[in-house]
């Protein structure tokens, strides 16, 4: 099959990845922004992202003359097969998910896609979107499919080009067979479905995941009080097939571009129905108490006085992106677990892999070092927040005598507590029991 010309609107990651994912397959893709500086950082093969694969993709694809970026979409859709939307759907008023981007994009190239054309949202739109977009095209001579992403930071070039599945819906059954033969040199299902239920089927995937995390994170709560073990609880349960490993670590809550925002649109879209949905509606609610338990936690560890008060006590913050592999801080639970500490009057000091000094928006109340060393120096406690690998290796000795209180709270039970324990420190972590120096 011959590569088609494809128009990918939007180079965040979802977009990005796309054009760049499509032109490795053999098609010939624009990716299109309003910003014009992006796109000539872009055009010589310079990504803002930091995601594995990602760059040595867009660099080979421009040097192979099969990607290419523009500014504006209008003059690219006119000579495009098919146009995939990918632009930001964020929360909007009450928790819906603001389509305005999706309908500028529409009303920009709507006139402009040549006749037997085919529109792809792959941004996470609420159900009847689909029809909306035809509507708003106002033409019965371009399909419109909907294809979900599941596209998970860190590791997104991969879940394109090796997916567990691909989701694609329509109420036209050719306009679907179109679109899966974009995907022909994929090896993954196709899930065939209608408009509504592939536009459905991310929000409740997300959703599951979130509830899962919430659900370990209140079992995690109980195995403290319980004096059991998280662990020896999350491997004996993902061991059940009907359970599964994934998403069974405690953490200091689930956050990032999607499970926040997809939770709340999906909320709002079952209460806007007459049904509710009690169980989200939970798991939501845990999600933000978990970030208050992790700061009450870290006060029991590292405050001062009979209060365990945090007011003037000097913190070092291992991590504040909101996972490791990303320099995305977009509802990042560590960062929001630091601006509550900051709110409690501790003074922080933070290190993350992924951010320089001065270059992040992580707050005022926030200050970032480049060294993990230069965080802990004086601190009354370390912090660890996000599971960066390279955490695991530090010189823990070193870190040991630099802090001026041996202790490292571990909301992410990312750090071997025996190797902390040989260091001299106390280690606190999430659901498991407390491991002092022996």
């Amino acid at each position: 099959m011959r590569g088609k010309r494809i128009l990918v609107v939007g180079t965040g990651y979802v977009g990005l990845t796309t054009g760049a994912c499509l032109a490795s397959l053999g098609h010939r893709v624009v990716c299109s922004d309003v910003d014009a500086a992006k796109v000539e950082r872009s055009s010589r093969g310079e990504i803002d992202l930091l995601e594995p694969g990602l760059a040595d993709l867009v660099r080979d694809g421009v040097a192979a003359g099969r990607l290419e970026f523009a500014v504006g979409s209008a003059r690219a859709a006119a000579r495009s097969e098919v146009v995939f939307l990918c632009v930001p759907t964020p929360m909007g008023a009450g928790g819906a998910a603001d389509l305005r981007a999706v309908e500028a994009v529409v009303a920009e190239i709507g006139d402009r896609v040549p006749r037997g054309g085919l529109l792809v949202a792959k941004s996470t739109v609420p159900v009847g979107t689909s029809a909306r977009l035809a509507r708003l095209l106002g033409r019965d001579d371009v399909g419109v499919v909907s294809n979900p992403e599941f596209l998970r930071e860190g590791s997104a070039v991969r879940d394109f080009l090796h997916p567990d599945r691909i989701v694609l819906g329509s109420d036209d059954p050719a306009a679907v067979e179109r679109v899966a033969a974009l995907y022909a040199a994929v090896d993954a299902p196709v899930v065939r479905t209608g408009a509504a239920s592939a536009e459905l089927v991310k929000y409740a995937a997300n959703c599951f995941l979130a509830t899962k995390l919430s659900y370990v994170n209140a079992v995690a709560a109980r195995c403290e009080r319980a004096g059991a073990d998280i662990a020896d609880l999350t491997a004996a349960m993902g061991r059940d097939h009907r359970i599964g490993p994934e998403f069974l670590r405690p953490g200091p809550g689930w956050g990032g571009s999607c499970l926040p925002k997809d939770a709340a649109a999906l909320l709002r879209l079952a209460e806007a129905a007459g049904t509710g949905f009690p169980a989200l509606r939970a798991a939501i609610d845990a999600n933000a108490r978990q970030r208050a338990r992790m700061v009450r936690k870290v006060a029991a560890a590292c405050g001062s006085g009979s209060a365990r008060s945090l007011r003037g006590v000097r913190l070092g913050l291992l991590g504040l992106t909101f996972k490791a592999g990303t320099n995305d801080l977009r509802d990042s639970p560590a960062l929001a677990v630091a601006r509550a500490l900051a709110a409690e009057g501790a003074e922080l000091v933070a290190c993350d892999p992924a951010l320089r000094p001065g270059g992040a928006e992580v707050g005022a109340d926030v200050r970032l070092v480049a060294d993990p060393y230069r965080a802990a120096a004086g601190a009354a406690g370390l912090v660890l927040l996000t599971e960066w690998p390279e955490f695991r290796s530090l010189d823990w000795r070193r870190l040991a005598a630099s802090l001026a209180r041996p202790v490292v709270v571990d909301t992410r039970d990312h750090l071997d507590p025996a190797v902390l324990r040989r260091a001299g420190l106390r280690w606190r972590g999430v659901g498991r029991p407390p491991v002092d120096p022996g």
